[in-house]
């Protein structure tokens, strides 16, 4: 015997039920797009501290400039953990660690720190 209305809602009822599903999949996503960037921006920071260290004067100077520059090219959700260290010599290194922010930027971070690394020759001035 067939009920008046039979499987009316049914579809309703699953989309309900994969709807946790739905979302939690979303959420992951979204939080390996943060981690894939902040990959990308611990590697530009470096990237900008090491190039800004070669055109500095030698000293304290080029310390500080390398660091400056490292911190200038990140997003401001992404400065308050960074360290920026640079290593003045000849070749110039820097180096970036950033933490992974948890679905949101600049609220709480993942105890995991990223790392950027980057190097560039020193200028030599006439």
């Amino acid at each position: 015997m067939k009920r008046p209305g039979g499987d009316r809602g049914q579809v309703s009822i699953e989309f309900l039920g994969m709807t946790p599903l739905i979302v939690l999949t979303l959420v992951l996503m979204w939080q390996a797009v943060l981690v894939g960037y902040t990959f990308t921006q611990a590697g530009n920071a470096a990237d900008e501290a090491a190039r800004a260290g070669t055109a500095a004067p030698r000293g304290g100077a080029r310390q500080a400039a390398c660091a400056e520059a490292g911190l200038k090219h990140l997003s401001a959700a992404w400065k308050g953990d960074a360290s920026v260290s640079c290593n003045p010599s000849g070749y110039v290194t820097a180096d970036v660690s950033l933490k992974v922010p948890v679905l949101f930027p600049g609220l709480v971070s993942f105890p995991v720190t990223v790392h950027g690394h980057a190097g560039a020759v020193e200028e030599v001035k006439d």
